[in-house]
């Protein structure tokens, strides 16, 4: 999204997705998957107590990186939330997609390795802290 930075923690509240991955559980239609609540409101809570300030929104689920999808408000685009989301709904379990943005496609801002490696722990601190 145009409000996110290189480096931003991002949980995504729903996957919007444009793969048939629900149809193995029968769901024939268009479907945007949603997180657990009670993870969600654990992260963000952890979150801020680590002084940090996620961003909470849509996240897509895509194989195709740069289409127009930002214009529906989007967060970020990557390629499983919306495939964890509808598996921990079928096994009955909770599922919450953690980011960091490494790349930004409006300005082309993007990490290198190293910042990658170094830049990513936060995101791991927050997953573990709710564990």
């Amino acid at each position: 999204g145009d409000n996110v930075k290189v480096r931003d923690i991002v949980m995504g509240m729903t996957a919007y997705t444009n793969s048939n991955f629900g149809r193995q559980y029968g769901f024939d239609g268009n479907v945007a998957p949603c997180c657990s609540f009670k993870l969600l409101e654990q992260a963000v809570a952890a979150s801020r107590k680590m002084g940090i300030e996620p961003t909470v929104g849509a996240l897509y689920s895509s194989d195709i990186f740069y289409d127009e999808s930002r214009k529906l408000g989007v967060l970020a685009v990557e390629m499983e939330s919306a495939a964890l989301y509808l598996n921990a709904a079928r096994a009955g379990k909770n599922a919450l997609a953690i980011c960091t943005i490494s790349d930004h496609v409006v300005t082309g801002e993007s990490l290198d390795a190293e910042a990658r490696q170094n830049s990513f722990t936060q995101m791991m601190e927050i997953a573990l802290s709710i564990a």
